[in-house]
């Protein structure tokens, strides 16, 4: 198969990515505009396989969509790309509009009136495949309920919000006009290649660099963890075997209070780097942000039941894993931190990079 994936430059497509081309005889469309969060870094190690294509484009931008999909002619379409932190989102809403909420219509809608044009065997196997977030579904609060896909959408934040519009797009898309797609909804990811100033990453390198460990609140709110390479097999599980229409709730049963995922990071510090044994000290504890939800988690027995899937770590062989990925890739850590990784932003507007 064709795929093409936006926002493929990300932490979680990057994944989806690396296991696309590593894993499978398929081929990967890379869409992505190379926001601040966008690293093509991040896929120095398949950018030079002949299944990877790269193309720098707006998901807002109609035309050059088109244009991408007329080129590679992809046989799915997996949604990704999208603003995601949530202390950006209460910062400045209106990315997270245009980006989430207007960007998934455009990219519903170019890819609707690809799908219709394709001739009937290729139409039948299309897929659009719309990844998001646990988020959508609110605060679970201190009860010890669990998200399903039947849980009511109640979103806190301006993200979980508009990806919570985004999600209601693709269902509406589904219904109105027969669209061949699915959605996700996964819980929080981490590991290799994530943005450094989420929790994980950012206790990590500040640890490594004896400051603060800023946690909000009391450390008290409760997620539940996902190993990213986890997760990027999930969504491609869901396109290749989910039933059109479905949602699956993609989790990793390991829930854990913030207090506890830094503690655990210092504990796997200190085994590997003696110098960060006492940095349990450096945990400060700040004010909480607004409307901060206290406890979401995903009952992922849908998909586990239907399509086999189930995460292969656990929380202890994920942070370690993703500890040492960490002090194994300073160079990668110090691009980002630096700003050096945003040149390559400079030059690559409708250019392929094979």
């Amino acid at each position: 198969m064709r795929i093409a994936i936006t926002g493929g430059a990300g932490f979680i497509g990057s994944n989806l990515i690396r296991f696309i081309v590593n894993a499978t005889e398929d081929s990967v469309i890379n869409i992505d505009k190379l926001t601040y969060a966008g690293n093509l870094d991040s896929l120095k190690d398949v950018e030079r396989d002949s299944r990877y294509k790269f193309e720098k484009v707006d998901i807002l931008d109609n035309a050059s969509l088109e244009s991408v999909f007329e080129k590679y002619q992809p046989d799915a379409v997996i949604h990704l790309a999208a603003e995601s932190h949530v202390d950006r989102s209460i910062d400045g809403p209106a990315d997270f509009i245009n980006t989430n909420i207007v960007g998934t219509y455009n990219i519903l809608e170019v890819s609707r009136a690809y799908w219709k044009n394709m001739e009937r065997t290729r139409r039948d196997i299309f897929r659009f495949i719309h990844v998001s977030t646990d988020e959508v579904f609110g605060d679970l609060e201190n009860s010890k309920l669990l998200f399903t896909e039947d849980t009511a959408y109640s979103p806190s934040s301006p993200y979980a919000a508009s990806k919570a519009s985004s999600d209601h797009l693709v269902s509406a898309w589904r219904r109105t006009y027969d669209f061949p797609a699915l959605i996700t909804n996964c819980s929080n990811n981490y590991g290799p290649f994530q943005f450094p100033e989420k929790l994980i990453p950012l206790m990590i390198l500040n640890a490594l660099d004896n400051l603060p460990l800023p946690i909000y609140g009391k450390g008290l709110h409760v997620r539940d963890w996902l190993y990213v390479e986890d997760h990027a097999k999930a969504i491609y599980t869901v396109m290749k075997n989910g039933r059109l229409g479905e949602t699956y709730n993609v989790g990793g049963n390991n829930e854990k209070t913030n207090i506890e995922v830094v503690e655990a990071i210092c504990s796997a510090l200190g085994e590997l780097v003696p110098r960060c044994g006492d940095c349990q000290g450096l945990i400060t504890y700040v004010p909480d942000r607004p409307g901060h939800d206290r406890r979401y988690a995903i009952d992922s027995t849908k998909i586990k039941t239907e399509l086999g899937w189930e995460p292969s770590e656990d929380f202890n062989s994920g942070i370690h894993k993703t500890v040492r990925w960490y002090l194994d890739n300073l160079g990668w850590c110090r691009n980002v931190l630096d700003g050096s990784y945003q040149r390559q932003r400079l030059g690559l507007q409708g250019k392929e990079v094979a």
